[in-house]
């Protein structure tokens, strides 16, 4: 049986931030993720985390740009520098959350450079930090034009390339369909390389509820395949967050 996981940057947003995390405990989360934690004092979340019995499965990095560049750059040849730089500074967030996992995200870029600096980035952040599990994500032109890992065939031939056993798939349902048009054939060909799931059903981004994507059947598969990992619900709800949590039973 999977463990569920809110996305409290996507989710109860008609809450205060710190609020977020008893209203996740509330609604039978074990644990939430925040996409961009850096904007709040780190012992902050550390004590709601610590309050609500909660886990933080997941941040991402790189922390965010405050003069509107790109939201990540980890492919993105000349920015090798940067992105070693920064992080450090998303790594040191992450051990004081104590996240299960670090995404790294790898920018706008194209072309056989850009995958050679993918490579050479997550090989020198997976020897900068041994214990921490990184993860790559394809994510789909829909949602961001120009994303350079937007292809799981590539994300699969990267971490191959990379060889490091702390960096795995980010697996978003919601990205496979729209990359694949079938996320439960997209999970059954690349399961084995999956620490953390995210859904949110198609085309909208909405609730996992009925839809392009077939959830019984998706959640079905998870337990026949045995993943013990987060199931993150990443989407934007219809309503009251509250109101669409049907899924989780």
């Amino acid at each position: 049986m999977p463990n569920y996981c809110a996305n409290l940057t996507w989710l109860f947003t008609e809450l205060p931030f710190l609020e977020r995390f008893a209203a996740a405990k509330d609604a039978g989360f074990d644990a939430v993720e925040v996409l961009s934690p850096y904007d709040v004092n780190a012992q902050d979340i550390v004590n709601q985390l610590s309050r609500y019995e909660l886990r933080m499965a997941l941040i991402n990095c790189p922390p965010p740009n405050y003069t509107g560049g790109e939201p990540g750059f980890a492919a993105v040849p000349g920015l090798q520098e940067r992105f070693r730089r920064d992080f450090k500074r998303a790594l040191r967030y992450a051990k004081t959350l104590d996240a299960t996992h670090l995404h790294l995200m790898s920018g706008e870029a194209e072309g056989p450079e850009a995958r050679t600096v993918l490579i050479d980035n997550l090989r020198w952040a997976a020897a900068e930090a041994p214990g921490q599990s990184l993860t790559i994500e394809p994510i789909g032109p829909a949602a961001m034009p120009g994303y350079f890992l937007n292809d799981f065939d590539l994300a699969r031939d990267v971490i191959v390339a990379v060889g490091a056993p702390n960096v795995r798939l980010q697996f978003d349902a919601y990205h496979a369909q729209s990359i694949t048009g079938d996320a439960l054939a997209a999970w059954k060909k690349y399961r084995d390389l999956v620490t953390h799931v995210q859904v949110a059903q198609t085309p909208h981004r909405s609730e996992p509820g009925p839809g392009e994507i077939d959830y019984p059947a998706f959640f079905a598969q998870l337990d026949a395949d045995g993943y013990q990992g987060w199931v993150s619900g990443e989407y934007t709800p219809a309503s009251d967050t509250g109101a669409g949590l049907d899924w989780l039973s």
